[in-house]
Order: structure tokens, then sequence, then C-alpha cells
């Protein structure tokens, strides 16, 4: 396909991207690579059969869908049928490309399908990969701030491999400024809301390789979702669902015969360049407008399936939120900046585990209005958070959206989890732990993108941090005016006692109740940001209280302590306190990570709160 801009060569009949000429570069694509692994769709998978396996989406039949002077679209499809059991995943894929006229790039999307009655499969991950070519693509750029040059795969090779194989530290970089850094792929994953231009520079010629991405809505776990966008390679990722920062609690898993079908896409493979003469951080700044021209052209009206619905064929949905909490305030309040969202019908906070369905979401004014556009057609469920406010928000109707509809739902009143009046709190209920205490990484081990900056979080090895901090005792919290987030450490971790051996940690929150109501119940409202592999114990005055007063059970595989990520799955618990358990004085509230097998199992706060007794 060749629009004069760009030239891209596609392999006949499986679809791979196996070229891509541009400027003075022949094939920005890695041709050290086998053609089979520059540009294709990837997916892992498991079932009965196949098991754990990597596969790229090869296709068998090719056909040209539209060839005109203003656009080309041509198509690589792959039939399933039950003799490829335990070969290839059970689905029907169409990948598609287009190129229009006057566009540097080229569009891609595709199309996969599951029939009524076909085997039982997982799906881990779907993603779009290109690898270009390393001896020119050395300086990434994810956001205004998360730009940087990379080190190279060989550095990587002879570096010191740590924790976990994907982070590495850079003992002899071809680069001697990148020495004692620490590389991660995880270290530049972005919410996905956030994924909307990313990818790499080259200097010789200035040539720029931008993956844009202008709608969320065939993405898997809300805008909040966490995932890989680039990494050494040079690699750029268009992901379309993963359990990455979740686990298999967001799965694409199919169980007996569920037929689906889903379209990924499209996005945009954007080329620019500029003179030698010019600044090449220019190409950064110019694929920002271009992807802020796609956002605007969205949804697009020029693919042709018939799968991928154009504006006239959608619907929006409008209204206002407001929130009722009579002990914040006796009169509503307005849905400040609140997530609003249309997802899959489903139970209270379903669409952060949903990864089959389309997702549309907004953010809310200052005063709760929402305006959700260009909705496929389809059955929804309205979901909701408010930012410092605890708790999801769930409309309490179906909505059906349909083509050209404009439904107003009015006012809608959101009444957070609540028992009683606040005694205390700890954090801010915004399903992140960001606001906690941050260590600063050790010095040997540290990435220079994150040295002061918002996101330190991001930085290796923080969670070995909390010993150094707490070497005989573990955190210890009292409520009191002088006490605040910075006190609390960001992640609920293990304790490293040696020879890879682990023990659990008990945090304390000491605070006074000057006054013991006998015959009420209190409630701890308690906020996980994140969880992995854990067990949450939580005592009142008794630390070897056998069973414990509450325990969460064994939760989550998020993994976000490991990959920086600061949060995952959100998670509420509303705990009935009898006042049997409470003292009239001090009192001590004992939380015990129990589990205690790596040093990355554990939890991440995202805001706790004790409610006295309901006032009448």
């Amino acid at each position: 396909m060749d629009n004069g801009l760009v030239q891209v060569t596609l392999s006949n009949p499986e679809g791979e991207v196996i070229g891509i000429k541009y400027n003075e570069i022949d094939n920005v694509l890695e041709t050290q690579n086998e053609e089979d692994n520059r540009g294709y769709v990837w997916y892992s998978l498991n079932d009965l059969v196949i098991l754990l396996r990597f596969y790229i989406l090869i296709a068998t039949d090719f056909k040209v869908i539209v060839q005109d002077e203003n656009q080309v679209e041509v198509s690589f499809t792959r039939t399933w049928n039950i003799s490829l059991r335990g070969s290839l995943a059970p689905l029907n894929v169409d990948k598609r490309y287009i190129m229009r006229r006057g566009v540097s790039g080229f569009y891609f999307y595709a199309i996969m399908e599951r029939k009524e009655g076909w085997p039982d499969v997982d799906m881990d991950q779907i993603r779009t990969v290109f690898k270009l070519q390393q001896n020119k693509f050395h300086f990434m750029a994810i956001s205004n701030d998360r730009q940087r040059i990379m080190p190279m795969p060989e550095d990587r090779a002879t570096g010191q491999p740590l924790a976990y194989p994907e982070a590495v530290l850079l003992t002899d970089p071809i680069n001697p400024d990148l020495r004692g850094e620490v590389d991660d792929k995880y270290q530049y994953s972005s919410e996905d809301k956030d994924i909307r231009v990313h990818g790499w520079i080259s200097s010789d010629p200035p040539v720029g390789f931008w993956m844009i991405t202008p709608s969320d809505e065939f993405r898997s776990g809300g805008p909040n979702k966490q995932d890989l966008t680039a990494h050494v390679g040079p690699v750029v990722l268009s992901m379309f669902t993963s359990t990455h920062y979740a686990g298999k609690e967001i799965n694409t898993e199919f169980r007996n015969g569920e037929p689906w079908k889903k379209v990924f896409g499209p996005a945009l493979v954007y080329l620019n360049s500029v003179s030698s003469e010019e600044k090449p951080l220019n190409l950064w700044e110019d694929a920002k407008r271009q992807m802020m021209v796609e956002v605007r052209k969205w949804p697009y009206n020029f693919p042709e399936s018939v799968d991928f619905p154009k504006r006239n064929q959608r619907g929006g949905v409008f209204g206002q939120l407001r929130v009722h909490d009579r002990y914040m305030s006796n009169r509503l309040m307005w849905a400040d900046s609140a997530y609003v969202g249309l997802a899959a019908p489903g139970g209270v906070g379903s669409w952060e585990r949903d990864s089959k369905g389309y997702q549309f979401w907004t953010k809310a004014n200052k005063r709760g209005y929402f305006s959700i556009k260009n909705v496929r057609q389809g059955d929804y469920n309205l979901y909701a958070w408010v930012p410092g406010i605890v708790g999801d928000y769930k409309y309490s109707a179906n909505i059906t959206v349909r083509a050209g509809s404009n439904i107003n739902l009015g006012v809608l009143v959101y009444e957070p989890p609540r028992k009683g009046p606040t005694l205390w709190e700890i954090g801010i209920p915004d399903r992140s732990a960001a606001e906690f205490f941050v260590p600063d990484p050790y010095p040997t081990l540290a990435n220079q993108l994150y040295t002061n900056h918002p996101e330190k979080f991001r930085q290796y090895g923080l969670w070995e941090r909390y010993v150094d901090l707490y070497r005989n005792d573990d955190l210890e919290y009292t409520v009191g005016d002088s006490y605040h987030a910075k006190d609390w450490f960001f992640a609920h971790v293990t304790r490293d006692v040696g020879n890879r051996t682990y023990k659990p940690t008990t945090w304390r929150i000491i605070f006074e109740l000057k006054h013991l109501n006998n015959n009420g119940h209190y409630t701890l409202q308690l906020a996980l940001a994140s969880a992995t592999d854990s067990d949450l114990h939580v005592r009142f005055n008794n630390p070897n209280a056998d069973p414990p007063h509450f325990a969460t059970g064994t939760i989550g595989k998020d993994n976000a302590i490991a990959r920086h990520g600061i949060h995952g799955l959100y998670r509420l618990y509303s705990i009935d306190v009898p006042s049997v358990l409470l003292n009239g004085g001090k009192n001590t509230i004992y939380l015990t990570q129990s589990r205690s097998r790596s040093p990355f199992q554990g939890v991440l706060y995202d805001y706790i709160r004790l409610e006295g007794p309901p006032k009448t």
C-alpha cells in the first residue's frame, strides 16, 4: 500500500506488517528480524488442550475490500473449525489495514469472533506489536514528562538480572550515561485514558514512529486500567486486553460455548519527519497535534466493516451525578470530576473486571454534569466513581442505546457506603496509594527519568525500602493532627529476614475514643488500591485474636508492587465493629498481611475511615 507519503508492505496471506518505507528509511521496522517478527497481532491463551501458549494471529486468506483514489482497505482472515483445536485458538479473525490519501501512516483494526458452542478458552492478552530499527530509534516518548534516551537490547543482555526477568541493572551499556540505571518495561506503563500517543524518534534521519489510539472503547478494565506502552527493542505496543495490574480477574474467559464478537481499533500508526536543522522533539509536538485530529474524527467514517458503526449509528447518554452523604453535607453535593461510564450489565464495580464488552467513559465537570457520546448500540449499565468519595455508583436500571438516541438521565444521586460519622481517616479515597509515603530508590537501582518526578513510585525496588525504614518494628500510625498521609508507607509488604525468607508484617493504627458508645456498632471502611496474593487480617485491641475479627481471604493477582503500578483492582470492605471490641480511651487496630512467600505479596491501601455509630 502506497499513498505517496508512506509505503507499507504486508505478507500475503498472513497479514503481517513486514515493511514500512518512509522518508529516507527503506524500512523503519527491524530488518534483522524475521518477517514474522516485525509487525503483528499477538495473543496468549490457555485452554484444556493447549495450556498456556503465545501466538501471532496468522491469516490464511486475503481480500481487497476497497481501492480507489482516496483509500485502500485490505482484509486478512482466518476461520476456525473443530479440526484446529489444540493448535489454534477457537477464533475467527479479520485483520484490516487502511491507507488514506494525505495521511502519513496507516490505520489497523481487528475483528475477533467466537461462534456459539466453541470450546472453552482463556485469552490473557491481545496486542499489536511493532519492532523498529535498533540502529536508528533510540529516543522514546510516552508523555510530556516521560521521555528519554533508551538503552539498547544488548545492554539488557550484558546487564545484571534483578528480582524478575523484566528488570535489569545496566552494568556496561553502550551509552555510558545509562550505567547504573535499571531498565524495566513496566516502568513505562500508563493508565489507558492517558495512552493516546506514544512512540520513538530516530535522530538520523529525524523521523518519528507513533502509535495513536483515539478511543478506549475497545480496551478492557475502564479508563484507569494500566498497561504497557513501549520498551527496549525498540518496541511499540497497542494493548487491546491484558491481565496486567489486575490478574486473572480480568481475563478474557469463555465458557460453555459462549459466543462473542468484538472490534479492536482502529488505531493509527503515524510517521513524521523534520529537517536536520529542527529540534527532534518537534516530532513529539506534531504527533500530539495529529492525535487530537484523530480524537476529533472518532468514530471514523471510513472503515468498511459493518461491525464498526459510524457516528450516525451510535447514541449518547447525559445527565448530572450528585452525591448524598449526610455526614459530609446536609445538601446534595456535586460529583466533582466523577468518572462516569457505560459498560456491560453487571454488579456494582463490575466494569473494572470486564474485558469482553465495550466501555464508554467520560469525566464529569465540577458540578457533576456528564455527556457520554458515540456509544455503540446495545444494553449497558451506567457506572461511576467520584474522586474524594469512597465506593462505586451504579444506576439502578439498564440502559439501551440505539442509533441516534440521546438519553437524558436527569439528576442521579450516589449514596456512598456510610454507617455513621467520621471519627478519623487515613488517605484520600481516589483508588490510588500515590498520596502516601513513596521512598526514594536505592541510588544504585534508579531510573533517572523518575528522579524528582511525580510518578516516583515507578522506580524499581521500592518494596525493599520498607525494612530500611522499619528495621525492628513495623509501621505504627497514631491518629492526630500531626499525622498525615505521608506518615503511611505506600505498600504493606512482607519483611525480608534474609536467605530469601519473608515474614508477615503487622501495622498498627493507634487512636483515642473519648466517648465510647457501648450500645452501638462502629464501622471501619477499608478501601484497597491493590492486592497481590494477600490475606489481610484486621484485629481490634487484641493482636492475637484467633480467628481475626476480619479477614479478606486470599485476594489479588495485581502485581502492582513489583510493576510500579501504585494501584490495581479496587476493593472496598465495610467492616462491622461491635463496641465490645473497643475501649474508652486508647485503641489499637492491627493490620496483618499474613501471606509471606515472596517480597511482592502485599496490599496498597487507598483509604481507611473509622465511623462512629449511626446518629438518629
